[in-house]
C-alpha cells in the first residue's frame, strides 16, 4: 500500500524531493525593502490558509531533537515561534530558543537571498515584535496558526532563491541526526515503503480531513506507537515501522490528497480510491457506486456493461490492465486508521460493479420503469432504524461499521450479502408499513421532497433483499425486475396476497386511516398462517360493497393467488421468507399500480440527504 501511495504522489508532483512539501500559511508579515514597515497580511478564506506548492519541511524527529537547540521549520511555521506571539507560559523558554533558531536560519539562508537579513533584523527588534504581536492580537490570530513572509506582498516561499541553500542545509540538519543516532539499533533501517536503507522517522507528519470520523481537528498520523505494548525488540516511536523522511512526506501528501480530492463518505468511514492508469471520471466504476449516473441518461448497469464490452472487445484495451485501489478511512485513538484496503483489475471492478446493479434492479413503485439505482450511502442509510428509534435500536448502531465493509465488499468483489443485513432489512420493512410511512408518503399533504426520500429507503431495501436472495450461495430465489406470477415459494404469494387485500379495502372503503397494512402487515409476514385467514374472512364485506363485475375481479385474483400458494399459507416464516413475503408484497403493488395513470414519482429526483426519516 505504502509503494502505492509513493507513486501516487510521484505521478501529480505532490512532493517532489526530500527537504521539500506543500504547506497552507494562515498571516504574512510583510515589510519593506529597509525593514521600516511592517505588516500583517491575512491569507486564505478564514477558515483555511492560503496552500503553497513547494515549501522547506524537516522531518519530525530532526525538529524534535537538537538537544539545547530547539528546532522548528524554516519559512512557514507557528505565530508564537515567529514572533513570539502569546507562547504557553510553562514552554516559553522552549518557544523561545526556536525563535532564535527561525532568525538564525534567515541570517544564514541570507547568503542565497539577501532581503531575508531584513526579515532577520526586523524579528530581533522589539518595537517590530511588539508591533506584530498588536496586530495578532487586533486580527484574534492564534498562537498556532501558521505564519510566512512576504516583502512588499511578493512571498519569500514562492521564490526559488533560497533552494540550493535549503538542500545544504537539509542534508546537513539530516547528517547530524542519523550521526547523534548512529549507536542506536534503529539508526538505519530498512524503509517499509522504498526497502533501502534509512535512519527512520521518528513521528509521522498527520493526515487531515477526517475530523468528523473521531480524527484530532488538526489531523492525526497514519503510524505512531504510543503504546509499550505496540512496541517491538526495543524500538522506539516510528523505528517500530521503519519509514524514510522522503517516502513519509510523499505517502501523507497522498494521503492528505486523496481524502480532500477524492474521499466519499460510506454511511461512516471515508472511502478514497484510485487507478494505476488515468481514467476518465465519466468511465470510473467506483464513482458509479457512491454516485449512481441519472437514470435518463444511462444507469449505471448499462454503462458498466458497455465498459466491460469495450475491454473484452480489445476495444479499449487501454482499460483492461490498468488496477484499481480503494481505502477505507476512520479516525480514533488519536491515529488514522485504515478499516479496509482492496484492489484488483479494472476489467473485474467493471464486471462487479455491472453485476451489483442489476442484481440491485427493480421496478419502481408505479411499474412504470426501473426505479433509479442506489449509491452505497442510501444502502447504508436504508439499513439504519429512523433516528427516532436509534436508541432504541442501540445494539443496532454499533455493529454498522462491519455491515458497512460488508456491502463495500459485495459490490466489488461479487460477495454475497450478510444474514444479519438481511435481518435488519426485515425488521426496518415491517416497521415501515406498520407506521403507515408509505401512505403517508403519498399523501395529498406530503411535499415531494419528503415523498421521494422515503421512496428511495423503500426502493433500496427491497433491492437489497433481492440482491440477497440472487447472491445467496445456497441458492437463492429467482427474483425478477418485475412481478413473477410463477414464483415457486408460497411466501412470496402471501405478500402478494397482503397487497392484493389492501387493494381491495381501499375500493371499497377508501382512506381508512388504519388499514390492512398498518394492522396486519407485521404480524402476516412473519405468520401468515395466523393472519391470512382473518382477512380472507374480511374480504368478503370489502366484496360486498362493490359493483358486481369489479368485486368479481377482485375475487378471481384473490383465487389465483391462492391456488399459487397451494395447500395453505406456512404458519411460521423463516427469515428469507420473510423477504420474500416483502419482495412479493412490493412486486405485487407495483404491478396493480401500473394500471393506474398518475405516478406521483414521476419526475421527482430523489434527494441523497443522509437524514433516515423512513
Amino acid at each position: 500500500m505504502l509503494d502505492l501511495l509513493l507513486k501516487y504522489a510521484q505521478d501529480r508532483n505532490l512532493v517532489v524531493e526530500p527537504g521539500f512539501a506543500p504547506k497552507s500559511a494562515r498571516w504574512a508579515i510583510d515589510c519593506d525593502r529597509e525593514g521600516r514597515t511592517v505588516s500583517l497580511l491575512p491569507l486564505g478564506d478564514g477558515r483555511q490558509g492560503q496552500p503553497f506548492g513547494r515549501c522547506p519541511d524537516l522531518p519530525p524527529q530532526v525538529v524534535a531533537a537538537g538537544g539545547k537547540e530547539r528546532r522548528c521549520h524554516f519559512l512557514i511555521e507557528a505565530a508564537q515561534v515567529v514572533a513570539l506571539y502569546k507562547p504557553k507560559p510553562e514552554e516559553k523558554a522552549k518557544t523561545e530558543s526556536k525563535h532564535r533558531f527561525f532568525v538564525e536560519l534567515l541570517r544564514r539562508a541570507s547568503s542565497a537571498m539577501p532581503d531575508l537579513a531584513v526579515f532577520a533584523s526586523t524579528l530581533e527588534d522589539e518595537k517590530h515584535l511588539a508591533s506584530i504581536q498588536a496586530q495578532f492580537e487586533a486580527q484574534k490570530a492564534r498562537p498556532t496558526d501558521k505564519v510566512t513572509l512576504s516583502m512588499e506582498q511578493q512571498f519569500v516561499v514562492d521564490s526559488e532563491a533560497w533552494h540550493d541553500w535549503w538542500r545544504g542545509t537539509y542534508r546537513e540538519l539530516i547528517g547530524r541526526e542519523e550521526a547523534d543516532g548512529a549507536d542506536s539499533p534503529a539508526a538505519l533501517m530498512r524503509c517499509f515503503a522504498t526497502g533501502d536503507l534509512t535512519a527512520p522517522l521518528l513521528t509521522h507528519d498527520k493526515i487531515d480531513g477526517l475530523s468528523d470520523l473521531g480524527s484530532s481537528s488538526f489531523g492525526d498520523p497514519l503510524i505512531c506507537f504510543d503504546k509499550c505494548a505496540f512496541r517491538s525488540f526495543g524500538l522506539g516511536q516510528g523505528a517500530n515501522a521503519a519509514v524514510s523522511a522522503g517516502a513519509g512526506a510523499a505517502y501523507c501528501a497522498a494521503m492528505n490528497h486523496l481524502v480532500k480530492h477524492h474521499g466519499k463518505r460510506l454511511g461512516g468511514p471515508t472511502v478514497v480510491h484510485w487507478f494505476a492508469e488515468k481514467v476518465r471520471p465519466e468511465e470510473d466504476p467506483l464513482a458509479w457506486l457512491e454516485d449512481p449516473p441519472e437514470q435518463k441518461e444511462v444507469s449505471a448497469q448499462a454503462r458498466a456493461a458497455k465498459l466491460l464490452d469495450a475491454i473484452r472487445t480489445g476495444e479499449r484495451a487501454d482499460l483492461a490492465g490498468n488496477h484499481y485501489y480503494a481505502l477505507t478511512l476512520s479516525g480514533g485513538m488519536s491515529r488514522v486508521m485504515v478499516r479496509d484496503w482492496m484492489d484488483g483489475q479494472f476489467e473485474e471492478l467493471a464486471s462487479s460493479v455491472a453485476s451489483w446493479f442489476s442484481d440491485l434492479a427493480l421496478s419502481n413503485l408505479w411499474g412504470s420503469g426501473e426505479a433509479k439505482d442506489p449509491s452505497l450511502e442510501r444502502l447504508v442509510t436504508a439499513l439504519l432504524p429512523p433516528r427516532p428509534d436509534r436508541q432504541k435500536y442501540a445494539d443496532w448502531v454499533k455493529p454498522m461499521g462491519a455491515e458497512r465493509l460488508h456491502l463495500w465488499h459485495a459490490a466489488l468483489k461479487k460477495r454475497p450479502l450478510t444474514h444479519g443485513a438481511l435481518a435488519r432489512l426485515v425488521v426496518l420493512n415491517a416497521r415501515f408499513h406498520q407506521t403507515g410511512k408509505l401512505e403517508e408518503a403519498l399523501g395529498e399533504k406530503t411535499d415531494k421532497s419528503n415523498r421521494a426520500f422515503t421512496l428511495s429507503l423503500l426502493y433500496a431495501r427491497m433491492a437489497l433483499m433481492k440482491a440477497y436472495h440472487l447472491r445467496n450461495p445456497k441458492g437463492g430465489s429467482p427474483i425478477m425486475l418485475y412481478l413473477n406470477e410463477n414464483h415457486p415459494h408460497p411466501a412470496y404469494h402471501c405478500g402478494r396476497l397482503m397487497a392484493v387485500y389492501a387493494d381491495l379495502q381501499y375500493a371499497a372503503q377508501g382512506d381508512v386511516g388504519a388499514g390492512v397494512i398498518q394492522r396486519y402487515y407485521a404480524a402476516a409476514s412473519a405468520t401468515p398462517g395466523l393472519i391470512l385467514g382473518r382477512l380472507a374472512r374480511l374480504s368478503k364485506f370489502h366484496l360486498g360493497k362493490l359493483d358486481p363485475g369489479l368485486a368479481h375481479w377482485y375475487d378471481s385474483r384473490i383465487a389465483d393467488i391462492w391456488a399459487r400458494i397451494q395447500d395453505e399459507p406456512p404458519t411460521v416464516l423463516t427469515l428469507e421468507a420473510q423477504s420474500l413475503f416483502a419482495l412479493g408484497h412490493y412486486q405485487q403493488m407495483a404491478n396493480d399500480n401500473a394500471r393506474k395513470s398518475k405516478n406521483p414519482e414521476q419526475d421527482n429526483p430523489i434527494p441523497q440527504e443522509e437524514e433516515n426519516h423512513g
